[in-house]
C-alpha cells in the first residue's frame, strides 16, 4: 500500500464522546524503506551517540536500522547487522556485559513452532565491530534452535547487568546472561523460567514485586506472570492474580497506569478474540476491565501504550494485520476510540510498531512494519502540535547503559503519573528507554523520581517541562 501524505486535523466532537487524532503521514523522511517482509522493531541507540535508532527485523531481506540525521531516517545497517540471509522476526536490546552498550538480539525463525533451522544473533559492538556472540566457538552449545516470537530484557538480580529473555513456542525459555568467564549461560533452568509452551509475547517490569516480574502471554494455553523472589528465581502466579486467561491466545501486550493509581496495569491483545484491560488492585489481583469497543476481537499483532497528544493520559494503539489499526483515549472518566485516519491502515499488514521522539520536538512519533502475507514498505506517523507540555526521563544503569525496568513517577496537577523504562513491548517488539510524560497545559512539576530495580532512588524536585532529563545511577561508576 503506497503512502498517502495526511494534513493534520484535530476533530473533538464533545456530544458523541468521539474525537480524531490525525496522525500526519510522513513516510517520505524514510530514505532506504525498500518493499520487503519486515516484522518486529527496537528502539536503542545502536551507534554510541546519545541517540536511539530503530532496528527492524527483515524477514528474508536485510535488517534495517533507521537513524535520524536532522531531516530524515537513514539506514545504518552494515552488512553484519543487515543479515540479509536470515529470517528475523522479533528485536531487543540491554547490556549483557556492564560496558555501557546495549547488545542487539535478532530473533530468527523458519517455522511456526518447534525445532528450527536458523539460530539467533546475538549481536555485541566492541572495537568497532559488530560480533555474533553466538558464532563463537565457546557459545556453540547455547544456540537457541527453537521457533522464538519475543525477546525481552531480564535483570533478575537488580545490578544492572541483564539478560536476553526468549519466549519460544514449542520449546523451553531461555535466559541468557554471561558468566564471570565471558561465555553465554542459558539460566532459565535454574531461574525455574524454562517452561514449554506456546509463547508469543513478554513484558519485563516490576509490577506485582520490588524486582522485575516477567509476563508472558501465551497461545493454547494459560499466559504466565513469574514473579520475581528476589534470589533470581522466580515462580509463576498468573492463575492467583487472574493473569491466566486459559481460553485467549495472547499476541501484543503493554504496560500503563491506566487509572493513575500508582499501580501498572495490562493491556493484552488476543488474536480474533476479546482484548483485555487488566487493572490491577492493591491486593495484587487483576480484573479485566476493557471496555466493549476495545475488546472488540480483530487479528492485532503489537500493542502500544504511549502519550501521544501530550494530554497527561496514555493512548492505547492496537496494530493489526489486514484490519484497520485502532486507538483508545481516556476522557471523562472512560476510554473511548479515537479515529486516527491514515494511521489506520484497512489494508496494512502490519506485524510491528514502534514509538519515539526521533525528531526532538517532544512529542511522539509511530513507525509501523508489515509483512508475513504480502511485501509492504514500512510506514511512519507524527502527531500534531497542540501546544501541551511535555517531560521526558531517561535514568541509566551504574553502567551507563539505558535503565531497562526502572519506575518512574511524575507529580504534577495534582495527579501522579507512572512509567516502567521499556524492557520488551509484548510481541516481537521493544519501545525506546525513555518515560515519556505529556502534561497537558500544566507548567509545574512537583518532582519526578526514579526508582532502579536495586531499590536505589532519586528525587528531583521542580524540574522544568519541555525538556528531556537524563538521571544517572546514585553509584554510577562504582561497580
Amino acid at each position: 500500500m503506497p503512502p498517502v501524505q495526511g494534513i493534520v486535523i484535530l476533530i473533538v466532537v464533545a456530544e458523541r464522546k468521539e474525537w480524531t487524532l490525525m496522525f500526519t503521514n510522513r513516510t517520505r523522511l524514510i530514505q532506504h524503506n525498500p518493499i520487503q517482509y519486515n516484522y518486529g522493531a527496537a528502539v536503542t541507540d545502536v551507534d554510541g551517540d546519545g541517540a536511539f535508532e530503530i532496528v527492524v527485523a527483515g524477514f528474508g531481506f536485510p535488517n534495517l536500522v533507521l537513524k535520524w540525521n536532522g531531516s530524515s531516517f537513514v539506514n545504518i545497517a552494515n552488512e553484519t547487522l543487515a543479515d540479509a540471509a536470515r529470517q528475523a522476526i522479533g528485536v531487543a536490546a540491554c547490556d549483557i556485559d556492564g560496558d555501557g552498550l546495549e547488545e542487539l538480539y535478532i530473533l530468527n525463525t523458519d517455522t511456526f513452532a518447534g525445532q528450527k533451522r536458523f539460530a539467533d544473533r546475538l549481536f555485541d559492538y566492541a572495537d568497532g565491530e559488530w560480533t555474533d556472540l553466538f558464532a563463537l566457538g565457546i557459545n556453540s552449545r547455547m544456540l537457541n534452535l527453537t521457533a522464538g516470537r519475543s525477546v525481552a530484557s531480564v535483570d533478575r538480580l537488580g545490578m544492572g547487568r541483564y539478560g536476553f529473555f526468549v519466549v519460544n513456542y514449542g520449546g523451553p525459555m531461555r535466559l541468557y546472561e554471561l558468566d564471570d568467564d565471558g561465555r553465554l549461560a542459558d539460566v532459565a533452568p535454574l531461574a525455574h523460567l524454562n517452561h514449554v509452551t506456546g509463547g508469543r509475547s513478554v513484558l519485563a517490569l516490576p509490577l506485582i514485586s520490588d524486582g522485575m516480574d516477567i509476563f508472558s502471554g501465551n497461545e493454547g494455553g494459560a499466559n504466565y506472570l513469574f514473579r520475581n523472589n528476589g534470589d533470581g528465581t522466580f515462580f509463576n502466579v498468573a492463575d492467583t492474580v487472574n493473569l491466566d486467561d486459559p481460553s485467549a491466545n495472547a499476541r501484543g501486550a503493554a504496560v500503563l497506569d491506566a487509572n493513575h493509581d500508582g499501580l501498572f496495569d495490562i493491556v493484552v491483545g488476543n488474536w480474533e478474540g476479546e482484548h483485555r484491560l487488566f487493572i490491577q488492585s492493591f491486593d495484587g489481583t487483576f480484573a479485566d476491565e476493557a471496555p466493549p469497543e476495545m475488546a472488540q476481537p480483530s487479528r492485532v499483532r503489537t500493542v502500544i501504550a504511549a502519550d501521544f497528544d501530550n494530554d497527561g493520559n496514555e493512548e492505547i494503539f492496537f496494530n493489526n494485520i489486514g484490519q484497520p489499526n485502532r486507538l483508545f483515549g481516556l476522557r471523562d472518566g472512560r476510554w473511548q476510540p479515537i479515529s486516527i485516519a491514515d494511521a489506520a491502515e484497512p489494508f496494512g499488514l502490519g506485524t510491528g510498531a514502534v514509538c519515539g521522539d526521533f525528531d526532538g520536538d517532544g512529542r511522539l512519533e509511530l513507525l509501523i512494519s508489515h509483512g508475513e502475507t504480502g511485501m509492504q514498505p514500512l510506514t511512519y506517523y507524527h502527531t500534531p502540535a497542540n501546544g501541551n507540555h511535555w517531560l521526558r526521563v531517561i535514568p541509566t544503569t551504574r553502567y551507563g547503559a539505558p535503565a531497562r525496568g526502572a519506575r518512574v513517577t511524575l507529580r504534577a496537577g495534582g495527579v501522579s503519573h507512572s512509567r516502567t523504562i521499556d524492557a520488551g513491548s509484548g510481541y516481537l517488539c521493544m519501545m525506546e528507554p525513555v518515560a515519556h510524560f505529556g502534561l497537558g497545559s500544566v507548567t509545574t512539576i512537583d518532582h519526578v523520581e526514579v526508582r532502579w530495580l536495586d531499590g536505589e532512588t532519586v528525587r528531583i524536585s521542580d524540574p522544568a517541562p519541555d525538556q528531556v532529563l537524563r538521571v544517572a545511577h546514585p553509584r554510577a561508576g562504582r561497580f
